[in-house]
């Protein structure tokens, strides 16, 4: 498309001027060939064992780059014991994955492929042999990276290319914040000034200029499905688990113990990564197990304290807010959807891209 005719130099990301382009690894710099290989891997289902699962069909672009399920389902309808997390400004998180296993969208894009609940193939090296035998990959293999000699290195530089190119900050939100008083309703408007105060849902969620994708990057015990378990008992066996992050993480046994699973530290122990909330009302049902359905939820959620558990984060507690007061928050967060999401949605709706309903 346009973007493989404008060569191999640096690719500029069209930020508004107010936001901090995200860090990009040195040994990844964006480029247009790398972004086109990127998109084209992105919706191609055939990385997957069985040909009908994509990175596009979790992270939908049409639903805000989730998928409109409560946990995610993979091939042969397997499912795992998390959320599809969107892949909207990813870019800017400090970690990617519910439990901030993965540093770099890079490290990021190589766990579904290989997981058996996802993309189900049985290694990163069974992954670069079969795109290499599909002869349209290998001239654009070539112009992204001067070789055609395919590597899972190559694969997650690319794929990790185009999701940096995937951003949400034009919404009326932006433009009421740019001093357009008429862009959100009044019940918006009373939404965000709640979010700032009473409902003290910026102690996490916090607005900032620079990064405004709504989120501290931090890790929160909440008390989602917290009355489920026994959590003391559960991390004291995760500890001693020989097992990888991620097939805990997938486990529904030990998934619920968080941001444990990948320090080890009891006072992770329940706790998630803050999502940020551009297009949340795109993204439902919400937290890190889909135990939310909607918005209206989420706040009821918040209003009465999360959920009693040991681990709880100090700064949960109970809101007292009025019906009218949670109708305001969620006419807010409505305003934080993006005008300009379309134009992610893949050019080609029909071809062999996975996004059959």
């Amino acid at each position: 498309g346009k973007l493989a005719s404008q060569g191999v130099e640096e690719f500029a990301l069209p930020l508004p001027a107010s936001v901090l382009p995200p860090l990009i690894p040195d040994d990844n710099p964006l480029t247009a060939a790398k972004i086109s290989l990127g998109q084209k891997l992105y919706f191609d289902s055939r990385l997957s064992a069985d040909d009908t699962v994509s990175c596009a069909t979790c992270h939908d672009p049409a639903k805000g780059f989730a998928d409109g399920k409560p946990v995610a389902v993979g091939i042969g309808g397997k499912t795992g014991a998390r959320n599809s997390p969107t892949v909207l400004d990813a870019a800017c998180n400090d970690f990617q994955f519910w439990d901030g296993r993965a540093a770099t969208l890079e490290e990021q894009a190589k766990g579904p492929l290989i997981n058996p609940v996802e993309m189900g193939m049985p290694s990163h090296d069974a992954v670069a042999a079969k795109l290499q035998k599909i002869p349209e990959y290998l001239p654009l293999f070539k112009q992204a990276f001067g070789s055609d000699r395919i590597t899972i290195e190559n694969i997650a530089k690319a794929i990790a290319s185009y999701e940096r190119t995937v951003f949400s900050f034009s919404s009326p939100f932006d433009r009421f914040i740019g001093g357009d008083k008429g862009a959100i309703s009044d019940s918006a408007q009373r939404g965000w000034e709640l979010f700032n105060g009473k409902a003290r849902c910026n102690n996490c969620h916090g607005y900032v200029a620079s990064v405004p994708t709504f989120t501290d990057n931090k890790f929160h015990n909440i008390g989602v499905a917290m009355h489920a378990a026994n959590f003391t008992e559960l991390a004291r066996k995760a500890a001693q688990s020989p097992e990888s992050t991620a097939a805990l993480a997938h486990s529904p046994a030990y998934s619920e113990l968080g941001r444990f699973l990948v320090t080890k530290e009891t006072k992770d122990i329940g706790a998630f990564k803050t999502p940020g909330l551009r297009d949340v009302a795109l993204t439902a049902p919400y937290m890190h197990d889909g135990s939310q359905r909607t918005l209206e939820e989420v706040i009821e959620f918040y209003d009465k304290g999360g959920e009693e558990n040991p681990y709880l984060d100090g700064g949960i507690r109970r809101l007292q807010l009025t019906a009218q007061e949670k109708a305001d928050l969620v006419e807010f967060l409505k305003g934080l959807t993006s005008d300009d999401l379309a134009h992610f949605l893949p050019p080609q709706a029909g071809s062999r891209s996975s996004s059959q309903p």
